[in-house]
């Protein structure tokens, strides 16, 4: 008889604080996030001005403890956007009508205080937009988005499937370039020709993803995708209250956000 007090601890029981602790967002479904993002982002299009994005921005971050993601993690992936946020502002920057005191004037380009306010007022607003999305999806998992959008959003379940198939094959693809990376290096032809290199290896990765392809839509066919035949679920998605909590959040930071423009008196609609 074996005894089972030898027997190795699982990895739950060796790494308890390996798994990331549940946050008040993970039990929100996949397809109101996706609606949230929406309501997040569309309204923000109904007026040019720094203190809608800029009141939008600061009650999303006072949010950030529901997402548990760390501070970090969300400025890491935050940078990018606040990098490239100012190459939208540029064109209103120079070729905005001009407003107030002229700074500068040459050709078509010309800087004012308008445009000045234009041009920060971009900036913001694109980071505004970014934001939402890496707060909602930054710990959704895209098999519960996949089930979400095939069981609430009523999606066809091989267009759904397909797709997270895809979404999973992303972290073979980066696995794939680095091996072909360190089997290069240890060739020796790894150190030079950088432009060749990433051409030759980007041509074997879309051969290799071809493959892939082929094979997932075989896979597909032959476990009957595609047919009228009306698939059941392992994992159960509906909506709960939670999810309308959430959508009335997100409608109540945007109300804040208008009303703040609008009580500083630099509401400026769009369509006018």
């Amino acid at each position: 008889m074996t005894s089972t007090s030898n027997r190795p601890a699982t990895t739950q029981s060796m790494h308890p604080a390996a798994r990331p602790r549940p946050a008040w967002l993970d039990g929100v479904n996949p397809v109101t996030k996706i609606a949230l993002a929406l309501l997040l982002s569309v309204p923000l299009f109904a007026s040019i001005d720094p203190v809608s994005a800029l009141v939008a921005i600061a009650l999303q971050l006072v949010c950030l403890p529901l997402t548990g993601l760390p501070v970090r993690t969300v400025l890491l992936r935050l940078l990018p956007i606040a990098l490239f946020s100012p190459i939208a502002g540029l064109s209103m920057l120079l070729y905005a009508e001009p407003e107030g005191e002229v700074f500068f004037s040459f050709g078509f380009a010309a800087i004012s205080e308008g445009s000045i306010a234009l041009a920060v007022a971009v900036t913001l607003r694109v980071i505004a937009l970014g934001l939402p999305t890496i707060l909602l999806f930054g710990r959704t998992d895209p098999t519960e988005l996949g089930d979400a959008l095939a069981q609430v959003a009523h999606l066809p379940s091989r267009f759904v499937l397909g797709a997270l198939a895809g979404a999973r094959m992303l972290g073979l693809f980066l696995d794939d370039w680095r091996t072909m990376s360190l089997a290069r290096r240890a060739r020796g032809v790894g150190d030079h020709g950088a432009l060749r290199r990433f051409f030759s290896m980007a041509f074997v990765l879309l051969v290799f993803a071809v493959r892939r392809g082929t094979k997932l839509a075989m896979a597909m066919e032959a476990r009957g995708f595609g047919s009228g035949i009306e698939r059941t679920w392992s994992r159960p998605s509906r909506l709960r209250l939670r999810d309308g909590v959430a959508l009335l959040g997100g409608a109540a930071i945007m109300a804040l956000a208008i009303a703040g423009a609008v009580a500083a008196g630099v509401f400026r609609f769009v369509w006018s």
